[in-house]
């Protein structure tokens, strides 16, 4: 999911970037007033694991390709606000470092994935869980990778129509939703169930690990 260069129109990234740059500032003083100390190594380590799972991904189709991102995760365990600013330092590093996303799409990646990924995935932990808690990390993992691979699907297929040249060919992506929205949701539909069991599993690991040293 992570989009490339070239991929976006300025049209679209150029105020996604304003967009993001304020989140990101709101977020950054969020986690200075209020992340502890005890908290913090739990969330480097979760954060560290996500940056692995995002590398492995599996090829799709059409050119693109699906991955598990962990934020689901991060964000059933340590909130909305914690989990996008460490997903959005993943896709940093990884941009900027690695080439895996681009530099121009940060922000459309980081928003769709890291802040609405987590808000999602928040969402549904808390909903459900007064009801059931597995359930409520199952769906957390599940709606934190489907409804990014939504966002993203629109934002690529929208570029056939914000900016083409003199022949009315796309300067950018070239497919529309027609090709994106199925290409892209249908294999996180399924890939999203994987991402709910590992969110379910490490959702309990954390909560035992967490409570055994508590107590030490």
């Amino acid at each position: 999911m992570h989009i490339p260069d070239g991929f976006i129109a300025p049209q679209m990234y150029l105020p996604l970037y304003g967009v993001a740059a304020g989140l990101w500032a709101f977020g950054a003083k969020r986690l200075s007033d209020n992340l502890d100390e005890a908290t913090l190594p739990w969330l480097a380590s979760l954060t560290a694991a996500s940056f692995a799972l995002s590398f492995l991904a599996l090829p799709l189709p059409g050119g693109t390709s699906a991955h598990v991102t962990g934020v689901g995760l991060l964000a059933a365990s340590f909130g909305f606000w914690n989990a996008f600013m460490a997903a959005s330092l993943v896709f940093a590093i990884q941009a900027l470092l690695f080439g895996d996303g681009g530099i121009t799409t940060l922000p459309l990646n980081a928003l769709a994935m890291g802040f609405f990924g987590s808000l999602s995935a928040r969402g549904a932990y808390l909903f459900l869980n007064p009801i059931h808690r597995g359930a409520a990390l199952f769906f957390a993992g599940w709606t934190g990778l489907v409804l990014p691979s939504l966002l993203i699907a629109l934002a690529l297929g929208a570029q056939p129509l914000m900016a083409s040249d003199e022949k009315g060919l796309p300067l950018y992506f070239p497919f529309g939703w027609d090709i994106t929205l199925p290409a892209l949701l249908i294999p996180h539909a399924l890939l999203g169930l994987g991402e709910g069991v590992l969110t379910l599993l490490g959702g309990r690991l954390i909560e035992r690990l967490r409570r055994r040293y508590e107590h030490v």
